[in-house]
């Protein structure tokens, strides 16, 4: 197999560099860098029914993956994670085509292996041996295991609060874990300025071109298993919005093959009442999103109180025709118990504010009860034992 990997290109002003060259974030406008490929070749080396044939992980996609040699993936075989028919849950709420997709079954039992499996790979490839990143929890136990599969060191700054079983995954993992009193973003001051110390490299959420290349993979698996038709509606719990994002792009590069047609889900950005900066965001109409102060929210993944691509995030729902709202951490709870009861499955509560969420649009007429609406199951309810 062959990557069509050709460039980097920058986001916001548009600016391109080299993708054989180790770089973070646009040195013109220190904005997000997208991977770019040759999309035409893709298209001519790589037939979606050819598909069939190749291993069930996100590495199937590899003409549009960002490692140019194979013998660099870093693998513990993630994505390709099922999409099951919530019928239960949908006959509670009144939706006749409720669908959730589980990526609490990947390896380190969330979506954060998608993008990890990416960024360290890619990093492998690049020559770096040394990583460091802030994580609110699932990020770091994947690097951790990434670094590890890789024979790579790993440096992780969390808040003290962030769910012991990720703690222990980075410890177990060989990591070397730092814990502070703060939120993410204060471990993030602390995880550059260690970087600039020590020559480690930076894999925080979007602030390197791949991981949103782990994460586009979603897209990509959800159009293969609906058969190359698109939901009407996807909900999808925000924090970083790497995942939007990384969807939208994958959505953006299957019509340019010809995989696709024009058409797009309404996607749907849900966040904590106690930290909802892109909501906000959407609410007043503006383009970036402003810190939020004093964030509080028992699901870890989205207690972000800013996000380097919010107006990428904002871009993609606004031109989907979605939106973005809140839900409460009594709401998460109580709809994790549900879906659990319901369906068997324990969601983590970032994946039970989508169900939350799918009720109040129904409420309120932003969705009908016969779309096909998928919702995001970012991992498995089982790290949150503690907190829950």
């Amino acid at each position: 197999m062959k990557s069509y990997l050709t460039h980097l290109e920058c986001t916001y002003c548009h600016a391109t560099y080299p993708a054989d060259e180790v770089i973070r974030l646009c040195t013109e406008c220190s904005k997000v860098l997208y991977p770019r490929y040759d999309l035409a070749g893709a298209r001519d080396a790589l037939n979606p029914d050819e598909l069939k044939n190749r291993p069930a992980n996100m590495w199937r996609y590899f003409e549009v993956m960002p490692v140019l040699d194979e013998a660099n993936v870093i693998t513990l075989g993630e994505g390709f994670t099922p999409i099951f028919k919530a019928e239960r849950l949908g006959d509670k709420i009144g939706a006749s085509a409720v669908y959730i997709k589980d990526e609490g079954l990947n390896p380190t039992a969330s979506f954060k292996a998608r993008g990890l499996s990416a960024a360290v790979s890619k990093a492998k490839e690049l020559g770096i041996t040394k990583l460091t990143m802030p994580s609110a929890g699932n990020a770091a136990g994947a690097m951790a295991a990434y670094a590890a599969k890789g024979g790579m060191e790993a440096y992780v700054f969390m808040p003290k609060d962030a769910p012991e079983a990720n703690q222990i995954e980075v410890s177990i993992s060989g990591g070397d874990l730092t814990l502070i009193d703060g939120l993410i973003s204060d471990a993030g001051v602390l995880s550059r300025k260690r970087a600039a110390e020590e020559g480690l490299f930076d894999v925080s959420t979007l602030q390197e071109p791949y991981r949103v290349e782990g994460k586009k993979t979603m897209g990509y698996e959800i159009a293969e298993q609906s058969d190359w038709e698109l939901p009407d509606a996807i909900i999808y719990p925000t924090g970083g919005g790497t995942g939007i994002v990384g969807m939208w792009k994958a959505f953006a590069e299957m019509e340019e093959m010809g995989w696709i047609g024009p058409k797009r889900p309404k996607m749907y950005a849900v966040q904590a009442e106690g930290c909802a900066p892109i909501v906000r965001a959407f609410r007043e109409g503006a383009e970036f999103a402003e810190p939020w102060e004093n964030a509080q929210t028992m699901a870890a993944g989205i207690r972000v109180p800013g996000a380097i691509g919010d107006y990428l995030i904002l871009g993609a729902i606004r031109e989907s025709g979605g939106g973005a709202l809140t839900v409460t951490d009594d709401e998460m709870k109580y709809y994790m118990s549900l879906v659990a009861s319901l369906e068997g499955m324990f969601i983590c509560p970032e994946g039970a504010a989508t169900a939350v969420a799918l009720n109040k649009l129904l409420v309120a007429g932003d969705l009908s009860p016969d779309e096909n609406i998928l919702l995001l199951n970012t991992g498995s309810g089982l790290k949150y034992l503690d907190v829950m």
